[in-house]
Formats: structure tokens, C-alpha cells, sequence
């Protein structure tokens, strides 16, 4: 009989425990939670089982995800400011469940509250206090804490149009696209229609090290729109990340927007931030925060506003951020911005952030159509202190093979850590759909010519445009045509020609020059390693070096002073260029170069010319080595070209070059090395400084067109290396030493002076000293057997060497007018009474930025 209870008893212990089993099937919980009037997304929400200690916390997009094991069958969702909400949800299934919270605010009849106002104090404030162990445990509450990390990460960034009016979507040029502009979001920021126009997502596995500290990044799936018809994908992608860099809260200081903001929890926060407690949570599970509101004390300093959430676990991490900008700051073209940061807590405790969200809306009027742009970052499967083979970390620091990043969508439904909207899935088929459409090709070539200055032909480009034209006291009046070949003609393979005429001098000019990039890649893509082969003959002002502006643009033609000292150059070109991951590289080259006086530019001897029209040329042969380290740089990329994107690392560059004397009729030996160095300073509130050291030494003795000559700029545009007072072929020297300090105040002075800050103009000023002097063995005035010094019409010399004080020349300047133009009043301190200077000038430069 006891048998018979017994397995009695063990079948209904059996039904019950798979009766257990049946019940607690993982229930899977997806959502939304917006607000009921505007429907802009809530972040921040608690969504919760009630009865449980089951529960998350919206994203930045309002957006949830809940899985679990209970078998509870209703979910709530529980907000400061609004009505708590209960709703059923099916167990064991996976759903969708949006919320729509209604504000349990009130309006008021106006009443009047005068109260004297306290003054905000550090002293026995209790939220100073916690944020001084906020930034005491700071050190340990970051990944750098852990000898080893590894995680999943998915990267999105999206641009979209924002509040594109009903003329342009219904315009006569527009109304074949209708399917584009039937795509619009109006769910993701507050009174704001969104199209979106470009979406790109990014997986890769990262794996960090503290000592040595390394990061490597492997990308394994990349996808993203493609306008690599029109646009440089690799150029836009490269310029956005600079402008939505990585932002880390527990650093001082944080990029946004290429300006530096002072972070809340910096060592510096409490001078500069007003700290304020304003509410005490306990999660649902049973872990208590503090909501700490943070302003800065200055409205018109480039500081945050907004609200963290603190642990009282001991740890004083942060769990939550929400911050943006007060609307005084001196920023451009942001009109709104909000950085949302989540943190997510490690087995031991610690917390390190998985998800980061910036949105901005940029544009030049408020209420007008303008451009939204979204960088979310988000971590998954943090593995701490679990090391890699040392081997592994040898490895260079990012991996992109271009071969195995295109997956199907069925894999990105799969590894994507968020769910797209409806509008961001359908961008990707909308826009290769526009770009098939003849219309959209012409209006794309047009602004590709307006913009770029070429037109594409085939696999070719002609331009640019800017330089068609252009005139000068040697050459008078010049035309020039030419083009460059695109990887349409072939990837790895790019070839460039020019020809000129002058209509004064009658002569032609040209160029042409090939690059083949040994690494089968584009000629442009980092790392590099190319040959290149070049012939020219051209016109050239001694002494002019230009950053990234070409000798014959249209607007350098207007010169001011005495500007009629020029050379004819010959030079024939040979160089192996090879970069390196770690962004060191080496360029080595073979240059012959045959220079020839034009102009009123002559060469003599004591008091005869060399020959009798004083045109006598002078011939070299160089041999060349350029090293160069730039440690994390970042490069503004394209197809056929590649501009430098300061950042705070410095760059270092240092040049041998060895003239040997009887190679193709060269007749000098001589050696020439120099180092410059590069580094652009962030000073947190104060602004930025960039600052460039250099110096040289020439061995040899040498007739002066060979030595130093040094950067002069007769233009009216401000040169950051050049001095802008100093004439051309004004100095010459076999040694020198130079700094050169250019500083932007962003308007932490001019925010203060109410003209000055409606108008958002900036501050500027900059020093330049250059010591510099000549070996007499190089001393036209104490040699007669050397070429001598240039003079001018009336027989004074106008070419001098540095004696024992340095040149120095200072500025000051109003910078952001009309948010592009900088204009600089210089003032040369030394060397006053050479002929033909000036102490006072007026210099201008366009320049964009944020």
C-alpha cells in the first residue's frame, strides 16, 4: 500500500514540477515608451515585473527589452512627472509592448513667489561631497581599471534631413522623389520630422590590455550607404567620427564636436559645475541611486547641464547621464544637441559604460530645415581580466578587411544590438534606388563641380576649377587646364597633368606625375606604400610654402608689397613612401631640381651677374629620407586626396636630405636636416593652442638660393607656419630654431561682452620667434665669390641673415564672423627697417568649424 502512495506521490510531484517547468518558459518583452501628447521617446523609464527584482531602464530612443523566466504575466512602467502603467503580456512568447505615458503635471493659475535667493556654496554642500567621491573612485569605475576587456560592439550613425518644408518635398525639381520623402520619422525628437539620408552600422570585437596598454579592434561586419559616386565614402565617414568621437565621462575633458567640454566628474568639475541632489531611486532591484543635477556656473563657458545617477554601493559610479549644452555657448551649427551615457555593472561590481548616444540638430536657423545627425555606441558580452595569446596583441591596432565586412541582412537581423526603425531600414534600399535615377546623377554632378572644382569624365577628373585662371608680375596673364585619373581607371594606379601658359613671359608650364600603390589599395587609403614619379616646370616665389592651397589659385594672385622676384623650376622626382600602422612612416626619394631666376630676380657676383642676363641656373641632386610618427591620427580621406584632422597627439617630422655634386650636372654637396613638431594643446575652457617648434641646420657651403629660406606670405590670407609680415626672400639662413604658438580663446573672453556674444565672435591671438643666422662660409657679405644677396631696383639689398635678435611678429584677431572668417591684425616687432616692410597688417582666413 505504501509502495502504491509512493508513486502516486512521484506522479504528482512529476506533474508539478513540469507543470513549473511549462510555466517558467523565457518570456521575451520589447518596446517604446513616448510621451502620450508629443510622442517623443522617454528615456530613462523604469520597466519592471511587479513583484520581482526583474526590471531595465529605457535607452536614449525610449526603447526597452526585457527577458525573463517568471511567471508573472503583466509588466509596469513607473516615471517621475508621469501616471504609472500597468500592462498584460502573454508568458512564454516574445512581443512587442509600446507604452504611451500621460504627464500628471497640472497647469496652474499665475501666482508670484518672492523668495530670497541663496547662494550656491561648495562648503558643506552634500552634493559636492558625493561628487568628490564620484571623482575619488573614478579610476576604478572605468574599463582601464581591469588588466584585460574584451567585448561585442555595434556602432550606428545616422544623418538624417530634419523639417524639410512642404515647397521642397512637393517643389518641381523634387516631386519625382516622393518615395524619399514618404520615409520620415517623427517619433525621435520632439517636433521634428526626420528623413534620413545616410545610415551606417558597425560590428567589431575589441579587445583591450592595460600594460602594455594596447586595443585592438576587429571589424567583422560593416553597412552603411554608399554615395562613392559622388561623395568620398571613406572622406564623410572619417569626418563624422571626428566630429562624434568616442566620448568617455570619467575623462577631464570630452570632444564633442571637435571643442573640448570639462566633464562634469573632472578633478576641476566642483570650480567650475553647481551641484544639486534633487531625488533619491531605488531600482527594482533593490539598489539605491542618488539623481544628482549639475549647471554650470557660467552660462556662456563650454560646460554641460543635465543629471547623472550615482550608486550608493560603495562604488560612487555612474549608472545614467543625460546631458547637453546651456543655449549661450559660443557653438556652431548646433542648435541641439543631447549625449545620453548607460552603464552597465561587471560581476565584480564595477560598472563600465555599454551604451552611449549623441543626437544633435545642426543647422544655421532655428525652426528651419537643417540636419540631424545620431552616433550610438553599444557593448555586449563584457569579458573581464581573460588575456589573449601574447602574439595576439602584437597585431595592429584595427583590422578592417574590406573582403569580409559585406553581410547578408539576414545576418544583421541576427548580431545588430538595436532594432531599427521602419524609416532607418528603408534608407538603404531609398538611396540606391535615387542614386539609379538620371535627374539625381545631373544635380550631383553639378554640386560635385561647385563644391569639389572637378568634373568627372569618365574615369578621369578635370579641374580644378579654381585654377584655370590666375595672373602674376612674371607670367601675367595664366591659363592652366588639366585633371586626374579616379579609381574608376584603376584602384591602386593614379596619374595627374596639368600644362600653363603664361600670355607675359610666353612660356609653357606643366606637369605630370604617377603613383602606384605597391599594397594593390588606393593611393590614399592608410597605411600607404607607394611609388611616385613626378616631372614639372613651373613658376615659384621663394620662399612661399602653402598649406594645402594651390600656388596658383585664383584668389593668392592679389599679392601686397613688391612682388616680382620669382624662379623657374625645373624638377624631376623619384620616392618610396611607406606607412606603418602605428602611423610611422618613412619617405625616401631622389629629387633633381634646375632653378632659375625670372623676373627682377638675379644672381650676381661682387657686382657682375653670373652671365650677362644674371639667368644662370643653379643645379641640384638630392638624395632624401623623411620619418615621420603621427600616433593616432585621423585623416579627412578620400578618393584622391587626404587632409590631416588635428587631434591632441603631436607629430613629429624629421628630414635628412644629402646633395651629392656631378649627378646630371649637380654642383653642390651639401646636407640639410630639420625637425618640426606639431601639437595641438587643449586647455579645457580657455580654448587651444597650436603650436609648431621646428628647426634646421645646413652643412656645406652654399650660395643662398640653396639655404633656408625662410616662409614669408605676401598674400592677404592668414598662414598659421608662414610669417605673415616677413616678405618673400626677406631672410635666409644655414641654421635656425623657430616657434610658432596660434591660440583660440573660443570666445571665453567675448562670451562675457553682450555685443560679442550675441554675435558668437571668438577670440584669437599668436606669437611667432624665429632665431636664425648664417656660417660666414655662407655669408654673401663676407665672401665675393659667392652669389650675392638679392637687391631691388635702386641697387639695396632686399635678402638679409638673422643677427643676434630673433624676428618676431604677434597677432590678434576676431575670429567666427559670419561663423567662417577670421580676420587678424599683425604687428612685426623687429627688423623694422628693412626695406619695403610693414609693422601693421590685416590678414584673413576662412576657416569652418564648430
Amino acid at each position: 500500500m505504501n509502495g502504491i502512495k509512493n508513486i502516486i506521490a512521484g506522479v504528482v510531484l512529476l506533474i508539478a514540477f513540469s507543470f513549473n517547468i511549462a510555466s517558467a518558459q523565457t518570456t521575451k518583452v520589447k518596446g517604446q515608451i513616448t510621451d502620450s501628447k508629443n510622442l517623443s521617446p522617454l528615456p530613462f523609464v523604469n520597466v519592471f515585473i511587479p513583484g520581482t527584482s526583474i526590471g531595465t531602464a529605457t535607452d536614449a530612443s525610449g526603447r526597452f527589452e526585457l527577458e525573463f523566466d517568471a511567471t508573472k504575466d503583466s509588466i509596469r512602467v513607473a516615471f517621475m512627472g508621469y501616471k504609472t502603467v500597468d500592462k498584460r503580456i502573454v508568458r512564454g512568447t516574445e512581443q512587442t509592448v509600446n507604452f504611451r505615458l500621460e504627464s500628471t503635471s497640472k497647469t496652474l493659475n499665475e501666482f508670484v513667489v518672492k523668495k530670497k535667493k541663496e547662494k550656491y556654496r561648495n562648503k558643506d554642500n552634500p552634493a559636492v561631497e558625493l561628487i568628490r567621491l564620484v571623482i575619488d573612485n573614478r579610476d576604478k569605475n572605468r574599463m582601464e581599471h581591469y588588466d584585460y576587456a574584451q567585448y561585442n560592439q555595434y556602432e550606428k550613425m545616422e544623418f538624417a534631413l530634419s523639417n524639410l518644408s512642404s515647397k521642397v518635398q512637393n517643389g518641381r525639381f523634387t516631386k519625382k522623389y516622393k518615395f524619399i520623402f514618404d520615409n520620415q520619422d517623427t517619433t525621435k525628437m520632439e517636433g521634428k520630422s526626420l528623413l534620413p539620408v545616410y545610415l551606417e552600422e558597425k560590428l567589431a570585437d575589441v579587445y583591450y590590455r592595460k600594460s602594455p596598454e594596447k586595443k585592438r579592434v576587429i571589424v567583422t561586419a560593416d553597412k552603411k550607404v554608399n554615395f562613392e559616386n559622388y561623395i568620398d565614402n571613406q572622406g564623410l565617414n572619417a569626418y563624422m567620427r571626428h566630429i562624434y568621437q568616442d566620448v568617455d565621462m570619467y575623462d577631464n575633458n570630452m570632444m564633442l564636436f571637435t571643442n573640448q567640454f570639462l566633464s562634469p566628474i573632472a578633478n576641476a568639475g566642483p570650480t567650475f559645475y553647481k551641484y544639486y541632489i534633487a531625488d533619491t531611486i531605488a531600482t527594482p532591484d533593490g539598489q539605491k541611486l542618488i539623481e544628482l543635477e549639475f549647471y554650470p556656473r557660467s552660462k556662456t563657458d563650454l560646460l554641460l547641464e543635465g543629471k547623472m545617477y550615482i550608486t550608493l554601493d560603495g562604488n560612487y559610479a555612474v549608472q545614467k547621464a543625460d546631458m547637453t549644452a546651456n543655449k549661450d555657448i559660443n557653438l556652431n551649427w548646433v542648435r541641439d544637441f543631447h549625449l545620453y551615457l548607460d552603464f552597465e555593472k561587471t560581476p565584480d561590481g564595477r560598472y563600465f559604460m555599454n551604451r552611449s548616444t549623441m543626437r544633435a540638430d545642426f543647422g544655421v536657423f532655428k525652426g528651419r530645415s537643417g540636419i540631424y545627425g545620431e552616433r550610438v555606441v553599444s557593448i555586449k558580452n563584457m569579458e573581464i581580466n581573460k588575456p589573449m595569446p601574447e602574439d595576439f596583441y602584437k597585431g595592429p591596432s584595427l583590422v578592417e578587411e574590406d573582403e569580409k565586412l559585406q553581410k547578408p541582412d539576414s545576418f544583421w537581423a541576427d548580431n545588430r544590438h538595436d532594432t531599427l526603425s521602419t524609416a532607418e531600414s528603408k534608407v538603404y534600399s531609398n538611396i540606391d534606388s535615387l542614386q539609379h535615377m538620371k535627374s539625381f546623377k545631373r544635380t550631383m554632378e553639378i554640386a560635385t563641380l561647385l563644391l569639389a572644382g572637378y568634373k568627372s569624365v569618365g574615369p578621369f577628373e578635370v579641374g580644378p576649377v579654381n585654377a584655370f585662371y590666375s595672373f602674376n608680375p612674371v607670367e601675367g596673364f595664366r591659363l592652366r587646364f588639366g585633371g586626374r585619373s579616379t579609381p574608376k581607371l584603376n584602384k591602386s594606379f593614379y596619374v595627374e597633368t596639368y600644362a600653363a601658359y603664361g600670355f607675359k613671359d610666353k612660356q609653357w608650364k606643366g606637369y605630370l606625375g604617377a603613383t602606384y600603390a605597391l599594397n594593390h589599395k588606393s593611393i590614399y587609403e592608410f597605411p600607404i606604400r607607394s611609388i611616385t614619379v613626378s616631372a614639372q616646370r613651373e613658376t615659384k616665389i621663394p620662399g612661399q610654402e602653402l598649406q594645402f592651397i594651390q600656388e596658383d589659385n585664383f584668389l593668392l594672385s592679389f599679392k601686397r608689397g613688391d612682388n616680382n622676384k620669382w624662379l623657374y623650376n625645373d624638377i624631376y622626382i623619384a620616392h618610396y613612401l611607406n606607412e606603418y600602422n602605428n602611423h610611422f612612416s618613412f619617405d625616401a626619394g631622389f629629387k633633381h631640381w634646375t632653378q632659375t631666376p625670372a623676373g627682377e630676380l638675379k644672381y650676381y657676383k661682387n657686382t657682375d651677374p653670373i652671365t650677362s642676363d644674371g639667368r644662370d641656373p643653379i643645379k641640384t641632386a638630392e638624395f632624401s629620407l623623411e620619418l615621420r610618427w603621427a600616433p593616432h591620427e585621423q585623416f579627412y580621406q578620400g578618393k584622391v586626396y587626404r587632409i590631416p584632422i588635428a587631434n591632441k597627439y603631436p607629430i613629429f617630422t624629421l628630414r635628412g636630405i644629402a646633395g651629392v655634386k656631378g649627378i646630371v650636372g649637380s654642383g653642390y654637396n651639401y646636407q640639410n636636416i630639420s625637425l618640426n613638431i606639431y601639437k595641438m594643446a587643449y586647455l579645457s575652457q580657455l580654448g587651444y593652442s597650436e603650436i609648431v617648434l621646428e628647426g634646421g641646420y645646413i652643412f656645406g657651403k652654399l650660395p643662398y638660393p640653396l639655404l633656408t629660406v625662410h616662409r614669408a606670405n605676401q598674400s592677404y590670407a592668414y598662414q598659421l607656419e608662414s610669417y605673415n609680415l616677413m616678405n618673400f626672400l626677406e631672410f635666409v639662413s644655414d641654421r635656425y630654431a623657430s616657434i610658432n604658438i596660434d591660440h583660440n580663446f573660443n570666445g571665453f573672453i567675448f562670451n562675457k561682452i553682450p555685443l560679442f556674444k550675441r554675435l558668437k565672435f571668438r577670440e584669437v591671438a599668436a606669437v611667432k620667434v624665429l632665431y636664425g643666422g648664417l656660417r660666414p662660409e655662407n655669408n654673401p657679405n663676407k665672401d665675393p665669390s659667392l652669389i650675392q644677396f638679392s637687391k631691388d631696383a635702386t641697387n639695396i639689398p632686399v635678402t638679409y641673415t638673422l643677427g643676434q635678435r630673433p624676428y618676431i611678429e604677434g597677432s590678434i584677431g576676431i575670429a567666427n564672423i559670419f561663423k567662417l572668417l577670421r580676420v587678424d591684425l599683425v604687428r612685426r616687432f623687429t627688423y623694422l627697417n628693412n626695406p619695403g616692410v610693414s609693422q601693421y597688417g590685416i590678414r584673413a582666413r576662412f576657416r569652418f568649424d564648430f
